[in-house]
């Protein structure tokens, strides 16, 4: 090496292998890190870099020859040791500004890395196939385990038909209803493994949207009777009586956060409400929200809620039972509806689980649309009936001074009604609220959201941020 050489690029120590060569080929230096690869001492200089990449590079009288670019374009190259074996580099060669006539070759020794890439392909691959073994036994045994339950459920069900015995009425009855909570166990694993394994399929058509709140309602009325709970079932006017979408899998995500509720909830009240909150062309967005009086989550504990196999506190599963799943399974869904899940909870005071999801418009419901409309304007006047008698049309369209008026004084009463701890003539109010703010800005109806679900929470707090709030927005 001459004096100096090595100041042309002095990284003696860097991983990646630094030659330096001349016009003719000729190599004058080499790092630490390209000799050991190389398996030279001292005596790699003087050697021709066609040595060390003879598939590239050639000697000619002129010096040396190459089709390789010059610059700092990055080539695989092969590289030969002393001992004539080679292995694959990815390489830079580049010609020295300060030094004219010399040029560096900088090279990473890509074997370690491609066998790790292989190793890595490997590891996915068994992991891959692991979970469908996984998979598929996990549907085989839920799939072998359902016949025995419903042989089981079936025979019960014949002899509480005959039993005449009270105590083996009730006994008999509550082998009924261990059946069918392990059959909805069964198919919560069946569907969390479709999905996992990404063979989970929506099947959407056409279906009524009140009939299907009908009978989610009527699958937990012996529940709300039994714990003596009172229930409230809100739609709004603006969702359509038709739409397109998976109607079993809507009925699935509400009857599981409807069940949850009432699971949690000893005393006080749930609510279910059904929004309209956007419309894309034919698609439609429906919002939905199950608020309940129950036991409440505590902030820190809300990101475990729509995990795989979690219970908030292990205390909660030995209580009130359940996998785990059944969240996690309404947040998939949800998700490949289009929508999100959300919740607001607090410890002891009840939560509000939402989700949403996009659904198509029904073409054969726009016949009905004119009924819609009609059983709007009736909904609306009769809750405009509170509004002292204001039945001016300009009243209905927001924005106007007559609306703002309006706004402002049921919003008044409104915190009236919650001062004086009157929340059913609150809810009445807020109603009224509502519908005065339809066609509102989206900022509007978010308050407007946040306001009616802490008047249904009964959070006297929450309340009257959301009255300052949105006072200071009309104002």
């Amino acid at each position: 090496m001459e004096p100096g050489e090595s100041s042309i690029f002095p990284v003696d120590d860097a991983l990646e292998m630094i030659l330096i060569f001349d016009e003719m080929g000729e190599i004058s230096y080499a790092n630490e890190a390209a000799r050991k690869g190389l398996e030279y001492d001292e005596d790699i200089y003087g050697n021709n870099i066609s040595d060390i990449f003879p598939n590239e590079f050639r000697t000619g009288e002129d010096g040396f020859e190459t089709d390789c670019p010059i610059g700092y374009e990055l080539q695989n190259l092969v590289a030969y040791r002393k001992n004539f074996t080679c292995f694959p580099v990815k390489a830079r060669i580049i010609e020295s500004k300060t030094h004219p006539g010399k040029y560096i070759c900088m090279a990473d020794d890509t074997v370690e890395k491609e066998y790790l890439n292989r190793e890595i392909i490997q590891a996915k691959q068994e992991a891959k196939e692991a979970q469908k073994v996984k998979t598929e036994f996990v549907a085989n045994v839920t799939h072998e385990l359902r016949t025995p339950v419903n042989g089981v459920l079936g025979n019960v069900r014949e002899l509480i038909c005959d039993e005449k015995d009270p105590k083996r009425s009730k006994s008999l009855w509550t082998i009924s209803r261990c059946c069918e909570d392990m059959n909805k166990i069964i198919d919560n694993i069946l569907d969390f493994s479709k999905l996992e394994a990404g063979k989970f399929t929506l099947e959407p058509r056409k279906f009524n949207t009140r009939e299907m709140l009908d009978y989610v309602k009527s699958n937990h009325a012996s529940k709300i009777t039994e714990k003596g709970l009172e229930f409230f079932m809100t739609v709004s006017p603006q969702v359509p009586e038709y739409v397109i979408g998976d109607e079993l899998r809507i009925e699935q995500i509400l009857n599981n956060f409807l069940s949850n509720a009432l699971k949690f909830t000893a005393t006080g009240k749930v609510t279910v409400e059904v929004l309209k909150t956007a419309q894309v062309n034919d698609q439609i967005e429906l919002f939905f929200i199950v608020i309940d009086s129950g036991i409440g989550i505590d902030k820190a504990d809300k990101d475990k809620l729509f995990e795989s196999f979690s219970q908030v506190d292990a205390s909660i599963s030995r209580k009130y039972g359940g996998t785990g799943l059944g969240l996690n399974i309404c947040k998939q869904l949800v998700e490949l509806m289009g929508g999100r899940v959300g919740v607001e909870s607090e410890k002891g005071t009840g939560s509000a689980f939402s989700f949403s999801v996009w659904v198509g418009s029904c073409e054969e419901g726009a016949a009905s649309s004119q009924t819609d409309a009609l059983k709007m304007a009736a909904y609306t006047s009769a809750s405009m009936s509170v509004l002292a008698g204001e039945e001016q049309e300009n009243i209905k369209n927001y924005g106007t001074p007559e609306n703002k008026e309006a706004l402002k004084r049921n919003l008044s009463k409104l915190i009236l009604c919650v001062e004086m701890e009157n929340w059913e003539k609150a809810e009445m109010f807020m109603e009224t609220i509502r519908q005065l703010a339809e066609g509102a800005p989206r900022e509007v109806g978010r308050i407007i959201l946040k306001l009616k679900m802490a008047v249904q929470k009964e959070n006297y707090d929450k309340v009257s941020a959301g009255y300052e709030e949105l006072k200071a927005f009309l104002q």
